[in-house]
Protein backbone atom coordinates (compact mmCIF):
# COMPACT_ATOMS: atom_id res chain seq x y z
CA UNK A 1 0.00 0.00 0.00
CA UNK A 2 1.53 3.52 -0.89
CA UNK A 3 1.74 6.05 1.09
CA UNK A 4 -0.70 8.35 -0.69
CA UNK A 5 -3.58 5.39 -0.26
CA UNK A 6 -2.92 5.92 3.06
CA UNK A 7 -2.68 9.14 3.19
CA UNK A 8 -6.20 9.22 1.34
CA UNK A 9 -7.89 7.09 3.62
CA UNK A 10 -7.01 9.16 6.68
CA UNK A 11 -8.17 11.91 5.70
CA UNK A 12 -11.46 10.34 4.42
CA UNK A 13 -11.69 8.51 7.76
CA UNK A 14 -11.34 11.92 9.32
CA UNK A 15 -13.97 13.25 7.12
CA UNK A 16 -16.42 10.51 7.45
CA UNK A 17 -15.37 11.25 11.73
CA UNK A 18 -16.66 14.71 11.14
CA UNK A 19 -20.04 14.28 9.30
CA UNK A 20 -20.54 11.45 12.29
CA UNK A 21 -19.80 13.91 14.47
CA UNK A 22 -22.06 16.67 13.10
CA UNK A 23 -24.96 14.40 12.78
CA UNK A 24 -24.52 13.56 16.87
CA UNK A 25 -23.84 16.73 18.41
CA UNK A 26 -25.94 18.87 15.83
CA UNK A 27 -29.15 15.99 16.91
CA UNK A 28 -28.05 16.51 20.80
CA UNK A 29 -28.02 20.99 20.22
CA UNK A 30 -31.91 20.75 18.13
CA UNK A 31 -33.31 18.71 21.37
CA UNK A 32 -31.64 20.87 23.63
CA UNK A 33 -33.12 23.96 21.64
CA UNK A 34 -36.41 22.12 21.07
CA UNK A 35 -36.01 22.24 25.18
CA UNK A 36 -34.91 26.25 25.49
CA UNK A 37 -37.63 27.44 22.81
CA UNK A 38 -38.27 28.62 19.40
CA UNK A 39 -35.26 31.45 18.95
CA UNK A 40 -32.55 29.75 21.04
CA UNK A 41 -33.07 26.51 18.30
CA UNK A 42 -31.08 27.79 15.23
CA UNK A 43 -28.36 28.53 17.85
CA UNK A 44 -28.21 25.16 19.70
CA UNK A 45 -27.99 23.49 16.09
CA UNK A 46 -25.40 26.01 14.79
CA UNK A 47 -23.25 25.10 18.04
CA UNK A 48 -24.25 21.13 17.93
CA UNK A 49 -22.64 21.32 14.51
CA UNK A 50 -19.65 22.80 15.12
CA UNK A 51 -19.20 21.11 18.73
CA UNK A 52 -19.42 17.70 16.40
CA UNK A 53 -17.05 18.63 13.65
CA UNK A 54 -14.09 19.98 16.15
CA UNK A 55 -14.86 16.71 18.31
CA UNK A 56 -14.57 14.56 14.85
CA UNK A 57 -11.59 16.27 14.04
CA UNK A 58 -9.55 15.50 16.54
CA UNK A 59 -10.74 11.72 16.34
CA UNK A 60 -13.47 11.72 19.64
CA UNK A 61 -15.39 8.66 17.78
CA UNK A 62 -15.56 6.99 21.28
CA UNK A 63 -17.00 9.84 22.90
CA UNK A 64 -19.75 10.38 19.57
CA UNK A 65 -20.88 6.75 20.03
CA UNK A 66 -21.14 6.96 23.77
CA UNK A 67 -22.82 10.11 23.20
CA UNK A 68 -25.31 8.54 20.40
CA UNK A 69 -26.04 5.46 22.70
CA UNK A 70 -27.12 7.80 25.33
CA UNK A 71 -29.28 9.65 23.52
CA UNK A 72 -31.18 6.62 22.10
CA UNK A 73 -31.69 5.38 25.82
CA UNK A 74 -32.36 8.32 27.05
CA UNK A 75 -35.53 9.24 24.39
CA UNK A 76 -36.53 5.39 24.65
CA UNK A 77 -36.72 5.26 28.83
CA UNK A 78 -38.64 8.40 28.77
CA UNK A 79 -40.94 7.74 26.05
CA UNK A 80 -41.46 3.97 28.33
CA UNK A 81 -41.74 6.15 31.36
CA UNK A 82 -43.68 9.10 30.32
CA UNK A 83 -44.73 9.63 27.04
CA UNK A 84 -43.87 10.80 23.90
CA UNK A 85 -44.09 14.61 24.53
CA UNK A 86 -41.32 13.92 27.10
CA UNK A 87 -38.17 11.98 24.44
CA UNK A 88 -36.66 15.40 23.88
CA UNK A 89 -36.23 15.88 27.52
CA UNK A 90 -34.82 12.13 27.88
CA UNK A 91 -33.12 12.62 24.81
CA UNK A 92 -31.00 15.62 25.97
CA UNK A 93 -30.51 14.24 29.21
CA UNK A 94 -29.38 10.86 27.90
CA UNK A 95 -26.84 12.65 25.49
CA UNK A 96 -25.29 14.76 28.53
CA UNK A 97 -24.84 11.19 30.66
CA UNK A 98 -23.33 9.16 27.50
CA UNK A 99 -21.06 11.67 26.91
CA UNK A 100 -19.83 12.01 30.42
CA UNK A 101 -19.87 7.98 31.13
CA UNK A 102 -18.02 8.23 27.39
CA UNK A 103 -15.14 10.62 29.05
CA UNK A 104 -15.52 8.32 31.92
CA UNK A 105 -15.03 4.89 30.16
CA UNK A 106 -12.43 6.25 27.54
CA UNK A 107 -9.45 7.17 30.74
CA UNK A 108 -10.12 3.98 32.53
CA UNK A 109 -9.35 2.35 28.93
CA UNK A 110 -6.47 4.79 28.58
CA UNK A 111 -5.44 4.21 31.96
CA UNK A 112 -5.72 0.15 31.52
CA UNK A 113 -3.73 0.32 28.32
CA UNK A 114 -1.18 2.06 30.06
CA UNK A 115 -0.69 -0.46 32.89
CA UNK A 116 -0.69 -3.28 30.62
CA UNK A 117 2.46 -1.31 28.50
CA UNK A 118 4.19 -0.81 31.62
CA UNK A 119 3.82 -4.09 33.03
CA UNK A 120 4.81 -5.27 29.81
CA UNK A 121 8.41 -3.14 29.66
CA UNK A 122 8.90 -4.33 33.03
CA UNK A 123 9.02 -8.20 32.27
CA UNK A 124 11.89 -7.32 29.50
CA UNK A 125 15.08 -7.77 30.48
CA UNK A 126 16.97 -4.91 31.27
CA UNK A 127 19.79 -4.36 27.96
CA UNK A 128 17.25 -5.82 25.32
CA UNK A 129 16.18 -4.09 22.74
CA UNK A 130 12.19 -4.85 22.62
CA UNK A 131 11.99 -3.56 18.99
CA UNK A 132 14.73 -5.68 17.60
CA UNK A 133 13.68 -8.51 15.31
Amino acid sequence: MSSADTTSQASSRKILDMLFGALVMGTVGTLLGLLMGGRVLPIAVGIGLVMGTVVGLFGGRRFLVSILIGTLLGGILAWLLAGAEKISVGAGAGAAMGGFLGVQYSMLMDMWAERKRAAADAQVPPGENREAP
